[in-house]
């Protein structure tokens, strides 16, 4: 998490008055209920708890901010966890604005960071931004969403305006940050550009007058910029709520594309529904909690039905259906549970890759390779050897064996399909 020595108000995350929260109204002990559920810190809780007063009091809907960088071209289901608290609190009534960073994607995120990050062309951040959107719509209503992009009000500051921004900070508050820290104390370069970026960031919260901003737990420093410069131009500072970093499929290591721990919300349905089958029990409740639009009611409620006796996969198929749906719908959904089971089961899915072949007789590992089930020859034998390969739904055993002209199943592994047509 990143480092900042925050005020003695940024550091309240209850009541400060134990019977305040006895008088809350309904509405407003619900808001606040959905607000903390899965979240990291809320800070200060009682500031936002007189916000969604407020809300109730005057009708007006609070303004809830989340600033994505477009720095890769599609997102995995831990960057949801985000967007789903987005969706809680737009389903409250309450007004969220996606935020894509399209000017600060210029400068490159320092978070987490121990070197500088390249800067992205502006083409590339373009064709990002679209993607991000169109990915993020399928959390959020998009009907219901406020798109803005930070060049609107970051290019138009100009050289004038952002020295007059970067006058409202000091170096040694920058320099508390973890990143920047660690980095000048092993003597790594730090440009002074990527101290822009929190300014940058901060600068948002007073363009859009956010009223709370969300934003992972690597993200604290950043968001904490944005109360800090919301006062320095005489506005309301904004809350922040940070949302735990999501354990991947391993159920250690966060989610990452580099860890091969990930859940990619474009892939096809029957290898997320599968994805999904395949964490461990525990792990299942922590992705409920940040993942699932089921209450925490029900939750808990399947959760002692489990430990009462029923079969914990029976939940985890409920968890993995409602993941694949919101991302391919409902009809995908059922395909994809059949899918699963005919697999399991070891009989062959309904819907499969057709691949036609000539030069028959061919050697069985040339033809996983030419049918795109084995990256190589030699990895075709290497899964022959593990007895991974099937033909017809019988083992192969055989690593010199020679398939002649005529169409059949191959299968690899539990995953891996084709019916392959040889002349």
């Amino acid at each position: 998490m990143t480092r900042m020595n925050p005020g003695p108000e940024e550091t309240k995350s209850t009541l400060e008055d134990p019977s305040a929260e006895a008088r809350l109204t309904d509405g407003v002990r619900e808001a606040l209920d959905v607000t903390l559920r899965g979240c990291e810190e809320l800070l200060p809780q009682a500031d936002w708890v007189r916000k969604l007063q407020r809300a109730q009091a005057t009708g007006q809907p609070l303004r809830i901010k989340l600033g994505l960088d477009p720095t890769a071209p599609d997102i995995h289901i831990g960057h949801t966890v985000v967007l789903n608290k987005m969706r809680q609190l737009q389903d409250l009534g309450h007004q969220v604005i996606f935020l894509i960073g399209d000017f600060t994607s210029l400068i490159g995120d320092p978070s987490g960071r121990n070197s500088t990050r390249p800067a992205l062309t502006p083409e590339q951040i373009k064709a990002n931004a679209e993607t991000y959107y169109r990915q993020a719509s399928l959390v959020l209503d998009p009907q219901r969403t406020e798109i803005r992009y930070n060049s609107e009000w970051s290019l138009p500051l100009g050289s004038m305006g952002m020295i007059q921004l970067a006058a409202k900070y000091t170096v040694a508050r920058m320099m508390e940050r973890n990143d920047f820290h660690e980095r000048f104390k092993a003597g790594t370069p730090i440009s002074v550009h990527e101290f822009l970026y929190p300014l940058m960031q901060g600068y948002d919260s007073v363009a859009l007058r956010s009223d709370l901003e969300l934003g992972g737990t690597d993200q604290k420093f950043n968001l904490l910029m944005g109360r800090h410069l919301q006062q320095e131009y005489g506005q309301e500072p904004q809350c922040i709520l940070t949302m735990p970093l999501l354990e991947g499929l391993d159920g250690i290591e966060k989610m990452s594309k580099s860890k091969n721990n990930y859940i990619g919300i474009t892939e096809d349905a029957a290898t997320m529904f599968a994805k999904v089958l395949s964490i461990s029990d525990e792990l299942m409740w922590r992705w409920y909690t940040l993942l699932s639009f089921r209450s925490l009611a029900e939750i808990g409620a399947l959760k002692r039905e489990v430990a009462g006796g029923r079969n914990p996969k029976e939940a985890k198929v409920m968890l993995a259906k409602e993941i694949t749906t919101r991302f391919h719908g409902a009809a995908a959904s059922e395909a994809a549970e059949q899918d699963f089971i005919n697999r399991s089961k070891g009989g062959i899915p309904d819907a499969i890759p057709e691949v036609s072949l000539s030069g028959a007789p061919m050697g069985i590992s040339a033809l996983l390779k030419a049918a795109g089930l084995a990256p190589s020859t030699s990895e075709g034998n290497r899964l022959i050897e593990g007895g991974g390969v099937r033909i017809d739904g019988a083992v192969v055993s055989d690593k010199g064996l020679k398939v002649g002209a005529g169409t059949c199943v191959v299968q690899v592994g539990k995953r891996k399909f084709a019916r392959v047509t040889l002349d």
